[in-house]
């Protein structure tokens, strides 16, 4: 019996990048056998504490490798689309943080280039990977909630800094629900198991007035999905709060809001119908969905976050920015 040969994985961007390396040294028969980065101090220092062999200085020559199987994208928000694109033509398969794309020409591109190159996609949406919210969705699925009819799903995160003074707020263009709240109506979606059909959206630059950054610092979004459920999804970076992925979830027999400690299930409106929910929240890690992308591979099936997925919600969250800057709502169709 033969044994299939390791997979070989280049790591674009050495940021978040770093973490990809660690979680992918964890895997068994998986090598990190090249890094790059826009930094040599910083390629060298992580190539070097992660045992990473082979450091590029251009995406490119590090694509062009035919060995290597699969790369992550964990450069800067504007770099995706070349990348991926780049990344797919050299049959390469890719594990992308979010967002894919920061404009519609751009993920029609990408997807143009997945399509052609049958290779296997899938993208940093870990929410989908809390014990917590894992445990709700198999509540939802078994029939417990009833019928769903309004969801909530915030991203709440006092990371303004990242907008003022980091590279986010240097780029042409940066959307704060692509960064954040693209993981909440990711995670709604993924519960409901249904689609976005429409939405509308406010956003607001309040928080940044007076600052470099040109865009919203905080957006609301309003989705209906195909069974008339209802879902609200607002992201600001300003909260003064700890980190908070704020999911709740109501339907016709019971509803959930989500905690910092235990959550709440709600059976009716008396004090007796409350409990605590206490399964482990967040509970996840930045490489927890890339074991998953490697079996995917290897099985040759769909990733917990398929292509299809990173499309979607792609596409809803360019629907909601359309919708914000016009002040109609948006239809929202599927793109793959």
């Amino acid at each position: 019996m033969t044994t299939a040969p390791p997979l070989r994985i280049g790591v674009i961007g050495l940021g978040v990048g770093e973490r990809h390396i660690v979680g992918y040294q964890e895997i068994p028969d998986v090598e990190v056998v090249a890094c790059c980065d826009i930094d040599p101090v910083k390629m060298a220092a992580v190539a070097a504490r992660r045992n990473v062999p082979h450091l590029h200085k251009d995406y490119s020559t590090l694509l062009a490798d035919p060995t290597i199987d699969a790369v992550s994208l964990c450069s800067y928000d504007d770099a995706h689309v070349e990348q991926a694109v780049a990344a797919f033509r050299a049959g390469k398969h890719v594990f992308c943080e979010k967002p894919i794309a920061l404009d519609r020409a751009g993920l029609d591109q990408v997807i143009r280039a997945w399509s052609d190159s049958g290779k296997h996609l899938s993208s940093n949406l870990i929410l989908r990977q809390s014990p917590r919210f894992k445990a709700v969705r198999d509540m939802v699925r078994k029939g417990a909630f009833g019928d769903l009819h309004y969801m909530e799903g915030d991203y709440l995160h006092q990371i303004l800094w990242k907008i003022t003074e980091g590279w986010r707020g240097k780029m042409p263009f940066y959307c704060v629900t692509y960064g954040g709240g693209i993981h909440l109506i990711d995670l709604m979606r993924w519960i409901a198991g249904e689609e976005v059909t429409e939405v509308t959206a406010m956003a607001a630059k309040k928080l940044t007035k007076g600052t470099g950054f040109a865009y919203p610092d905080t957006m609301t979004t309003l989705m209906r999905f195909s069974s008339d459920l209802m879902a609200k999804s607002t992201t600001t970076f300003g909260p003064q709060r700890r980190k908070f992925h704020s999911l709740n979830v109501y339907g016709t027999k019971l509803s959930f809001e989500n905690a910092n400690g235990p959550a709440r299930l709600y059976h009716g409106d008396q004090p007796e119908d409350e409990e605590p929910f206490d399964v482990p929240y967040p509970g996840i890690e930045k490489g927890d969905l890339l074991p998953d992308f490697i079996a995917a591979i290897r099985e040759d099936r769909p990733s917990i976050v398929d292509a299809k997925d990173v499309f979607q919600v792609m596409n809803i969250c360019l629907c909601a920015w359309e919708a914000a800057e016009t002040g109609h709502t948006m239809p929202v169709v599927a793109v793959v």
